[in-house]
């Protein structure tokens, strides 16, 4: 038996797990952020577009990051108690949920594409059409994107965030590579235009889903469902999903409320919504150390040494967001030009990319504290009080912004009210530490 490493490991063992997090949580938002910028360049219509058939796709894969964040908490649990193969089995299991449910999300979204692209699209028209397009084509890689996300959830229990680096890193770079060639087609090449995207996206999921379904294969542990794991993980997962929902309801609001105001407000939504959605994943790759170190941790019965980890980690969260602010702040006459150039969209950005940078330290501290809650799996917690943030803070604002014609200024002050009552409840759940629920499973 491989015998885990040690969880209460200082700075250097935060550092090893979160570094390839860190580059696994970027490829994806880094490759949309190429994505964008090669789309932006072919007009605000089709960067619209893209706008809204992204948002649909990333917030249903953000419906179910319980394959991922579920299932390294409680493979991360066994994996401290010294039980890798059950830790291992645990990600066989998630393996098969995102098979079956990413199937179903394929002939389902088939179905309803058009009719929801045209709703949060402000209706029929190019945007709309658009959008469609793209997000007929780029449902096609959803089993492959669930799959990968159940394979980082094993693996990272098992603290090993070095192979869903390699294996995400060869995806999109496969992507990135294609995305330029199939929109713009030079020489012989046809140009696709918008939907070249979406075929280079899920060319970039088919690599990556195949290197973690080999890797699951080359443990040797046994493959077969197993019912009673199936539900248990489906038990944690609904609180997530329903986590999840409030996010899902907020960002897709957002989206529709921005695009009412015009084709330049929803393409300038677009391009700072997938910066944060970037410094997001960056900022959660702490989170990412800080979940398989404190499952771990938990498993092997370490409360204090847990929440030692959790006081660190928030620290480290601060520092890292300090310094993106200041960076994107310094960057804010630069960094736009680069996704578009077009003049309508250059002139609505500055309004949200404020309240994008002076979020930064917030974010930090709680992402990083979400992650520590989630390896403890402190589930339902966190839907309660991401719903209630979402109910009082975000939803409001958002759609009081299109009733009184606030634009993106409203939409970005309903995104700081989220943060900050999430700041509120995890900092005051950490400090309780009523979260420390020692042993291989947390009952």
């Amino acid at each position: 038996m491989v015998e885990p490493k040690r969880a209460d490991a200082g700075a250097r063992e935060v550092v090893r797990l979160a570094a390839p997090a860190l580059l696994v949580l970027a490829a994806e938002p880094l490759y949309l952020l190429v994505d964008t910028a090669v789309v932006g360049h072919l007009g605000a219509v089709p960067l619209a577009g893209l706008a809204v058939g992204a948002v649909l796709l990333a917030q249903t894969a953000a419906q179910l990051t319980f394959l991922s964040y579920g299932t390294t908490a409680r493979a991360a649990r066994l994996y401290g108690a010294g039980r890798r193969a059950d830790a291992i089995v645990e990600g066989v299991q998630s393996t098969w949920l995102a098979l079956g449910i990413g199937v179903l999300l394929v002939l389902v979204g088939q179905l309803v594409a058009g009719p929801v692209a045209r709703a949060i699209g402000g209706g029929p028209g190019p945007v709309a059409d658009a959008a469609i397009a793209w997000l007929r084509v780029a449902l096609c890689g959803a089993p492959l994107v669930l799959v990968t996300l159940a394979g980082n959830g094993w693996m990272r229990g098992l603290q090993d965030t070095a192979r869903p680096l390699r294996y995400v890193l060869a995806g999109n770079g496969l992507s990135a590579v294609l995305c330029p060639l199939l929109v713009y087609g030079p020489g012989p090449l046809p140009a696709w235009g918008l939907v070249g995207s979406a075929v280079a996206n899920v060319a970039g999921q088919v690599v990556a889903s195949v290197l973690f379904g080999a890797a699951l294969l080359r443990e040797r542990v046994p493959l077969a469902p197993v019912p009673a794991l199936l539900r248990a993980q489906l038990g944690m997962g609904r609180d997530l999903v329903l986590r999840s929902l409030g996010f899902q309801a907020c960002f897709l609001s957002a989206a529709a409320v921005a695009s009412r105001f015009g084709a330049p407000a929803v393409a300038a939504h677009q391009v700072v919504l997938q910066l944060w959605n970037f410094q997001a994943l960056v900022l959660d790759s702490l989170a990412i150390a800080a979940q398989s170190l404190v499952g771990a941790t938990l498993g092997a019965g370490g409360g204090d040494r847990a929440r030692e980890l959790a006081r660190r980690v928030t620290r480290y969260g601060l520092v890292l967001g300090c310094f993106f602010g200041v960076l994107f702040g310094a960057l804010a006459w630069v960094l736009p030009r680069v996704f578009t150039n077009d003049p309508a969209v250059l002139a609505a950005i500055p309004v949200p990319w404020w309240f994008f940078v002076l979020l930064q330290p917030i974010a930090g501290v709680v992402f990083a504290l979400d992650g520590v809650l989630l390896g403890a799996g402190d589930a339902g917690f966190l839907r309660t009080w991401t719903l209630l943030a979402a109910g009082l803070g975000f939803l409001p604002l958002i759609w009081a912004s299109l009733a009184f014609g606030w634009g993106l200024a409203g939409i970005w002050t309903g995104l700081a009210m989220f943060m900050l009552i999430r700041l509120a409840s995890v900092a005051a759940r950490t400090h309780s530490g009523a979260w420390a629920v020692l042993g291989a499973v947390r009952h």
